[in-house]
């Protein structure tokens, strides 16, 4: 093989670790296709890459045993990305005499490889680590190729299960629609759509233009015919990378090259107040920097937003990072969401399930199928992100995937394809996600907060606590214009729910989900809240004891620190504390029960400096139930701790 030839196979290749054959002499004795081929050397030098295709299709079809014009072809096509002709031609070579350049091998297993051809790459490998021309570096990194090529293979030999469906022609259409949202009822669906541009698009050189759109469900359920979402978000420039939050109250998203842009691209953020979006506003610093930040994503507390960039103080290229909104249009210093997640290469595309512990995102710096993979981590107990989960065969191919969602029960996810079959483009489809890779389910509490008295909508703080750890899951307000709220419960544990707004009493309400999964129906109620009149009653439905207990339960200070924030806020107010029990037991023994456990939140207000003097308490045992008697549940309402207002 002459020199020619050498330089040629490995041209895209990082370094040359074989030594050259001795011989210099071509293996055609055509003269006629050994000028095509030399014409095609020529074409290569000046990187006229199908007229070099050209020439070594004369030269093979001059000559069908000229090894050298099929190596180079192979080099050819795998400079041209096209990996399945590089292996053909490869493989022809090779065929014709094993013996005549053993590295071929090699060459064959990198474009395997990079047709997602692992198995086939792993044995090609496997053969090259025994070649005499072998040295110390190259051995390091065949097998590196060798690790990945046996994960892809271990992926594809334990596939998941993966059968995605077109969303249809109200969501798709021969445009491209990618980077779907949708809200934790899936009930809104936002997705961005490149359209052609118009003669109002502003963007430099561009082609198209990004927006919104938007599809609701009908009171069937079923996803209504899309609709631009339309001004103020909808702008002539591009909007694209969205993320809604859970109850659809935020929007997050991505503008590029905007006059008040900061960086090549920033996030925006816009709120819905009634029916109507605000005009989106710069997230701004120190969120947004000279750097590239895009694709936010929401999560379900209605404070912390994931995100990606290239922002100084990373480990790669891109990494995922996190910020919170302290108040609304107020972030925090973004943190580096760190390893075990973000690698020395790139991660993108983060979605933050509304579980608040599981993160999907995009890297290629993880073990994968090839490119960028899709993977999950989930948090810890001691609230540290685990070693990332390939989300396996056929999610993953050897091609990139950037972007899944997934919805609140966790068992559907949505992503963008263009795969065969559609109606145009990138389409969004989605599928039921293998059981392995599911985050925890998700319900919701869903309803409306008001004033009893005049029924006029209320804006709230509607706060959700994790019992067992103490942690705030969720903070968010209801709409000031239409009292409606939403949200998440993950269901896996107990939860205290309160909804306070300054002048009225809190609502408090608990959820027990221990053990409860993808079953368990969402949660609707409005909520009415009462003035600070005499005789009104709040029920404190997370004050617990243990049967036939008086000991207040650790579970309970969350909200009897409430109690004592309304009465600190409020100093003229007096309350007695109300003990009941259901009707099991004598009358004698839930009197002293009842009283004993109204002592009990009576002594803890007391502790917390509370006046003794705007404090009372009383046990009524089983004398005034709130439901009958008869069934668990109801004996279950009736064994409650109240307070009533009796002065202020």
């Amino acid at each position: 093989m002459t020199k020619k030839i050498l330089f040629i196979a490995f041209l895209f290749l990082s370094f040359n670790v074989w030594s050259q054959p001795g011989s210099n002499d071509l293996t055609t004795q055509s003269k006629k296709a050994a000028r095509y081929y030399q014409r095609a050397l020529n074409a290569l030098d000046t990187r006229y890459l199908d007229k070099a295709i050209l020439e070594l299709n004369g030269a093979i079809n001059e000559d069908p045993g000229f090894i050298e014009a099929y190596i180079v072809m192979g080099d050819t096509y795998g400079r041209m990305k096209k990996c399945s002709s590089a292996v053909e031609y490869y493989q022809k070579a090779y065929e014709i005499n094993t013996e005549f350049y053993p590295a071929l091998v090699y060459l064959m297993a990198i474009q395997q490889m990079d047709c997602g051809m692992y198995r086939e790459a792993l044995l090609n490998f496997e053969k090259s680590m025994f070649l005499k021309e072998n040295n110390a570096d190259h051995m390091k990194l065949v097998q590196i190729y060798i690790n990945r090529c046996e994960f892809a293979v271990n992926l594809m030999n334990n596939p998941v299960k993966f059968n995605p469906q077109n969303f249809g022609d109200y969501i798709n259409s021969p445009w491209d629609e990618y980077l779907p949202t949708i809200t934790a009822d899936e009930e809104t669906f936002i997705f961005t759509v490149r359209r052609p541009k118009d003669q109002y698009t502003i963007c430099a050189g561009c082609t198209h233009e990004e927006d919104f759109y938007i599809s609701q469900k009908d009171e069937n359920g079923a996803w209504m015919p899309r609709r631009p979402m339309g001004k103020p978000v909808n702008t002539h420039y591009n909007e694209g990378a969205q993320s809604i939050s859970p109850d659809g109250k935020y929007l997050v998203f991505t503008g590029c090259n905007r006059p008040d842009g900061q960086g090549s691209c920033d996030l925006y953020w816009s709120k819905k107040i009634g029916k109507i979006w605000t005009t989106p506003r710069n997230v701004g610093r120190p969120v947004n920097t000279s750097s590239w930040e895009s694709q936010p994503s929401f999560a379900a507390d209605g404070k912390t937003i994931y995100f990606t960039s290239n922002r100084a103080g990373g480990l790669g290229g891109t990494d995922i990072w996190k910020t919170s909104m302290i108040e609304e249009g107020v972030f925090t210093e973004p943190e580096n969401v760190a390893a075990p997640i973000n690698t020395q290469f790139n991660e993108v595309s983060p979605f933050i399930h509304s579980d608040g512990r599981t993160l999907y995102f995009s890297s290629d710096g993880h073990k994968g199928m090839g490119g960028k993979d899709l993977f999950l981590s989930r948090m810890d107990a001691q609230n540290n992100w685990t070693e990332p989960v390939n989300l396996g065969y056929p999610i993953n191919t050897v091609d990139d995937e950037v972007n899944l969602i997934v919805n609140s029960r966790g068992n559907i996810a949505y992503y963008s394809s263009d795969k065969p079959g559609g109606y145009g483009g990138l389409d969004i489809y989605w599928f039921e996600l293998d059981e392995s890779i599911r985050p925890t389910s998700v319900t919701y509490f869903k309803g409306k907060v008001f004033d009893e008295l005049t029924n006029k909508p209320l804006e709230a703080n509607i706060e959700l606590v994790n019992l067992q750890t103490g942690d705030t899951v969720s903070l968010i307000k209801s709409d000031a214009q239409t009292g409606e709220f939403l949200v998440c419960i993950p269901t896996d544990s107990e939860y205290s729910l309160n909804v306070n707004n300054e002048n009225f009493l809190f609502y408090s309400d608990n959820f027990n989900l221990t053990g409860i999964y993808s079953k368990t129906e969402p949660f609707k109620k409005d909520i009415p809240l009462k003035s600070m009149r005499i005789g009104e009653i709040v029920v404190l439905k997370n004050v617990f004891f243990d049967t036939d207990q008086f000991d207040l339960k650790q579970e309970s200070i969350i909200e009897l620190n409430k109690v004592v924030s309304l009465l600190s806020k409020n100093k003229n107010v007096k309350i007695e504390i109300g003990g009941h029990t259901d009707n099991l037991g004598s009358r004698e023994h839930n009197k002293t029960l009842s009283n004993n456990r109204a002592k009990s939140v009576f002594d803890f207000l007391i502790l917390k400096g509370i006046d003794k003097s705007r404090l009372s308490y009383k046990g009524y045992g089983m004398d005034v139930p709130m439901a009958d008697n008869e069934s668990p549940e109801g004996r279950a309402i009736n064994r409650r701790t109240e307070f009533k207002i009796i002065s202020f």
